[in-house]
């Protein structure tokens, strides 16, 4: 067992992003409740993974931020299927700084920055082509110049508690790992399948 999951995500991971039969590495099914306790699930990307937690990006007004505020406790879950493998994420969730969010903002693709002014994320749509027009509109908006970074669009970390890894074993006898968080280091133990 390793003496550092994140360690071991990172190796994992690197892996996925070498294999040719997964397409996207970074994706990860991000699990939230509402307040009231009922449970919502959606794939984000992740784009980063450091000792200080696992990032995603999205609309600050989006159903999954407002469930965020409303209840901080999130999982993650990243199913690399060609690898036969499977890490689950425990914890709390906090905003990145602005400086984090401008810096990868500033990474996306000009159509993608255009794109997260012209969403209204979780809304209700009348028609595509009302989208479609605000898409247009924000293109006329910053013709010439650099699309800065929405007040409204940030990432959130998801600090890890705990962290599981699976992988496949023969005869469904699958091989668990888990890591708690103890203070400042993390407690390992095997599960049964």
């Amino acid at each position: 067992m390793s003496e550092d999951p994140i360690s071991k995500f990172i190796q994992w991971q690197e892996q996925a992003r070498r294999h040719q039969g997964i397409l996207e590495p970074t994706a990860a099914c991000l699990a939230t409740a509402e307040r009231s306790g009922q449970a919502h699930a959606r794939i984000v990307l992740v784009k980063q993974a450091d000792a200080r937690g696992f990032v995603f990006y999205t609309n600050l007004e989006s159903n999954k931020s407002r469930e965020i505020e409303a209840n901080p406790k999130v999982a993650l879950c990243f199913h690399w299927m060609p690898l036969r493998r499977q890490v689950r994420i425990e914890g709390h969730v906090e905003r990145v700084s602005d400086a984090e969010a401008d810096d990868y903002f500033a990474t996306r693709p000009r159509e993608s920055r255009i794109g997260s002014w012209s969403s209204k994320q979780s809304k209700p749509l009348a028609s595509r082509d009302e989208l479609v027009r605000a898409v247009a509109e924000n293109t006329k908006k910053f013709e010439g110049r650099d699309v800065p970074r929405p007040d409204f669009w940030s990432g959130w970390r998801v600090i890890p508690e705990a962290i599981e890894f699976w992988e496949e074993g023969e005869n469904r006898l699958h091989d668990r790992e888990l890591y708690v968080r103890k203070g400042q280091g993390w407690e390992a133990s095997r599960l049964y399948p």
